[in-house]
């Protein structure tokens, strides 16, 4: 009987871990002309997820995660909270998307995203820059001064 209550207890916390509130998708890069751009050519590993919570205080109310290589994230388990979320994904090179999903007590949302890359002639460029990780401005590096009275 012992067992069996065991059983029972590990069956109800993996269905009680599935139905956790989370936030999961996928992301997929297009180049400029809108077609996909193979996983063989450009991984969409490193593209930044945000996900805000708007309808909460500060506690928990947001975090970031970063998609793997086959272009898949997922929130930190136990971190998403009931509420509508503002989820972005986010990467050097392409436009910024922005979704609004909301998520229950017991459900999980998926979030796609196809994400543009920006065409050149578009881009904003640093003078001397060659890669787009030399036109991240370190904030370290940046000295700024209070307005003197």
């Amino acid at each position: 009987m012992n067992c069996a209550k065991n059983i029972l207890i590990f069956v109800l916390a993996i269905l009680l871990d599935a139905c956790a509130p989370k936030i999961y998708g996928t992301v997929r890069l297009l180049d400029a002309n809108l077609q996909p751009i193979p996983l063989t050519q450009e991984s969409p590993q490193g593209t930044v997820i945000n996900m805000i919570n708007t309808t909460t205080t500060l506690e928990k109310a947001s975090q970031a995660v970063a998609v793997d290589n086959e272009g898949k994230f997922e929130s930190i388990k136990d971190y998403v909270i009931p509420g509508i979320y503002k989820v972005e994904a986010s990467r050097i090179g392409y436009i910024t998307e922005t979704k609004s999903v909301e998520v229950g007590k017991f459900s999980g949302k998926k979030v796609e995203f196809q994400i543009k890359k920006i065409s050149e002639e578009k881009r904003k460029s640093i003078e001397g820059s060659k890669t787009d990780e030399d036109k991240i401005v370190n904030p370290g590096e940046v000295n700024i001064q209070p307005p003197t009275m």
